[in-house]
């Protein structure tokens, strides 16, 4: 795949990048470039491997949601905090609509 100035024109436009004529010539091999090392990957065998997230092993350290009663470490308190709401309804801040 090849690019020219006025996909990068379009390009540009689309991504909202005011770019003058000098800068879109810039571009034009840079972008080729780039599509040139794409290309260059598809060609790699990967049969076989499996697809990965990262290159580390990542486990989530869960925990059990629960409600702590204690007030000194901040739970339990859900009415002393209503009352600071403006409107407060079935125990939620209540908000005003903002999709119509």
């Amino acid at each position: 795949m090849s690019v020219d100035t006025e996909t990068v024109a379009k390009i540009a436009a689309l991504a909202r990048i005011k770019l003058g004529d000098d800068e879109l010539a810039a571009m034009v091999p840079e972008l080729n470039a780039i599509l040139g090392w794409v290309e260059q990957l598809g060609e790699v065998d990967v049969t076989g491997i499996e697809p990965m997230t990262a290159v580390i092993e990542n486990h989530l350290r869960l925990r059990d949601d629960v409600i702590d009663a204690d007030p000194l470490t901040g739970g339990g308190i859900r009415d002393k905090v209503l009352a600071n709401a403006p409107a407060a309804e079935h125990g939620f801040f209540g908000v005003p609509k903002v999709i119509e």
